[in-house]
């Protein structure tokens, strides 16, 4: 009887594939550049030939365009799992929950970030979907109200703001080299206190 060597399938899926082009074109982005890194350079780290490239992508703004979803996705995944971890009436430890994961999820990937949100340039005109992040903490924000947890008079600003002004506290923090995570955490947990009526602690 004759064995076959090798059993492993000579092709991956399509899904597969694609996700090996992001994670060579990430690696080589961040050790290189965006404006570095060829075409060329992410088929080869991604072990596909290049017309398979084009299969998936016109581009490597639309690589980056990829990129920055995965990473949202991601991002708010990891907050909703924080969120989940949390008692279901404990409402200050959500909004708890909520800055601490948007702060380290920030701050696990800040090079990732800088890079998917700098230098990716849309096209004038391009629709872009709403952001997620904000549409799930308003979310939120609704249903802490509803609860009676605490009283927001529009959710949907409130939670704009939280989310931007957690971005710029973090982003301030890293540009002054004066970054220390865990009072970070404490500080924007209070600010997020303060911002829904909730009392300090």
């Amino acid at each position: 009887m004759l064995w076959s060597v090798n059993t492993r399938p000579r092709t991956k899926p399509a899904e597969e594939r694609r996700d090996d082009l992001m994670n060579a074109a990430a690696r080589l982005f961040l050790k290189n550049g965006v404006a570095a890194t060829s075409i060329e350079q992410i088929t080869v780290g991604a072990d596909v030939a290049k017309g398979t490239f084009y299969l998936h992508f016109a581009s490597k703004d639309d690589v980056l365009l990829a990129l920055r979803e995965r990473f949202v996705s991601q991002y708010l995944d990891r907050i909703r799992k924080a969120i989940a971890r949390r008692p279901e009436g404990d409402w200050r430890g959500k909004v708890a929950a909520w800055a601490k994961a948007g702060v380290t999820g920030y701050l696990d990937a800040a090079a990732l970030h800088d890079i998917v949100f700098h230098e990716y340039q849309p096209q004038s005109g391009k629709k872009h979907g709403d952001n997620i992040v904000i549409v799930h903490l308003t979310g939120l924000l609704e249903d802490g109200a509803k609860a009676g947890a605490w009283s927001v008079h529009d959710p949907r600003i409130t939670a704009t703001f939280l989310f931007h002004g957690l971005h710029g506290v973090v982003h301030d923090a890293l540009a002054e080299k004066r970054l220390v995570r865990r009072r970070l955490i404490a500080q924007l947990q209070q600010a997020c206190f303060r911002a829904v009526g909730l009392p300090p602690g």
